[in-house]
């Protein structure tokens, strides 16, 4: 019999071996669908993918009991699920979008557990004939915060 208790205990064995591999989220569903996204604040590995799906398969015969299992990192595109994802981002470039319907654009500069991040924005300001960036700080609660986004720049 495969339980959700039991992967998340083999998930949290794996993790625990590592200083820098963090879970970001698990599901399972009924008919044995597990899905598994890791983070790392080094940048996670096709490694450290391919490592946690063996260490979890090699626990469960096949024979007995039938799952799938997807084991993936959190991708760019996806929203922050968990805060050690903040505190690994600060320093980079994010969309924060706000509950109220806001959205900002700008660099994470501090990250705070329990309480929320700052981010640093700029904005053009026309000062006489010339345009001067001001540069603006905004701290906003996790409460306040519908989402946030890595964003990437070429």
């Amino acid at each position: 019999m495969l339980s959700k208790e039991k992967v998340k205990e083999l998930i949290d064995e794996f993790i625990s071996k590592s200083d820098t591999v963090f879970l970001v989220s698990f599901k399972m569903s009924p008919s044995n669908q597990i899905e598994v996204l890791i983070d790392s604040t080094d940048g996670i590995s096709v490694k450290n993918c391919i490592e946690l799906s063996r260490h979890i398969e090699g626990n469960f015969d096949r024979e007995e009991v039938d799952f799938s299992l997807l084991v993936s990192s959190a991708g760019l595109s996806e929203p922050f699920k968990v805060f050690k994802q903040y505190k690994k981002n600060i320093g980079e470039n994010v969309n924060v979008f706000l509950k109220e319907g806001k959205k900002f654009f700008g660099k994470m500069i501090d990250a705070e557990e329990g309480k929320g991040i700052t981010l640093e924005t700029t904005r053009k300001e026309k000062v006489g004939k010339k345009k001067t960036n001001i540069i603006e700080q905004h701290s906003f609660s996790f409460e306040q915060i519908d989402k946030t986004k890595i964003v990437i720049l070429f």
